[in-house]
């Protein structure tokens, strides 16, 4: 649940040359500027501020002003809309290198969203002014960027599917296949409790834990001290497929 009374643990670190640097490093492996070379990586690490949120800090409201990138440098973050009656859904759980408020960069509008740290986390900070300079001298950034929105987008046409045809335990599925690394391993890439997971597809928490065992119980998926492993991935994926 978002607690809105939580202040945020949040500084804004000094820039040094050894920290310089390590920022540097790793906007490299982030997908939105993997086609620049360090030097002009170098230059978006300059301009970039790192802030610290304690787990539960709200980092963005809804209706807040859009004026920011957010890059997932440590922890993580879920993205959440929050219904008249308090109710979350949740839009997406992220990660390190992951990003939000990339639609702020293009039209400059309130923040759709609220994003808050379901753990204790550090994000890069990239201003839009700031953004639109560095990417007009490296147009490569606008090509990644429109990527990145594109798959947004059909990841949301995707959920909006299987919104409407997919049973919970169909969604529940998904999900997990979602956020599976992409080796042979299965093992999930981040930590998803049974009530997370029931906000990300409009379900009830009981009715997740109930699909949950099921998978168990058919040799689907593996559970050991909360870590959930895919251990037959070709039997999962044929429960994402809608059933006539």
């Amino acid at each position: 649940m978002v607690t809105f009374g939580i202040t945020p643990s949040r500084f804004t670190l000094p820039a040094t040359s050894a920290s310089l640097d390590r920022v540097t490093d790793f906007l490299c492996t982030v997908p939105l500027f993997r086609t620049l070379d360090r030097t002009a990586v170098r230059r978006f690490a300059e301009v970039t501020r790192e802030q610290r949120f304690a787990k539960g800090a709200v980092i963005v409201r809804e209706g807040d002003p859009g004026d920011a990138l957010f890059v997932v440098r440590s922890g993580e973050v879920k993205v959440v809309l929050i219904g008249d009656d308090g109710r979350e859904v949740i839009l997406n759980v992220l990660g390190v290198g992951q990003h939000v408020g990339e639609l702020a960069l293009i039209d400059n509008q309130p923040r759709s969203a609220h994003v808050v740290a379901t753990a204790p986390c550090s994000l890069l900070v990239l201003r839009r002014p700031d953004f639109r300079r560095q990417v007009e001298a490296n147009p490569h950034v606008a090509w990644e960027l429109m990527t990145e929105l594109s798959k947004r987008l059909r990841q949301a046409d995707s959920t909006i599917g299987s919104l409407v045809l997919l049973d919970v335990p169909g969604r529940v599925a998904k999900v997990l296949l979602e956020h599976a690394a992409p080796d042979a391993s299965g093992t999930l890439v981040r930590h998803l409790t049974h009530q997370t997971i029931a906000q990300m597809i409009g379900a009830s928490r009981e009715t997740v834990s109930r699909a949950m065992s099921e998978f168990q119980s058919k040799g689907l998926i593996a559970v050991h001290r909360r870590l959930v492993t895919i251990v037959d991935r070709a039997a999962l994926e044929a429960r994402t497929r809608p059933r006539g």
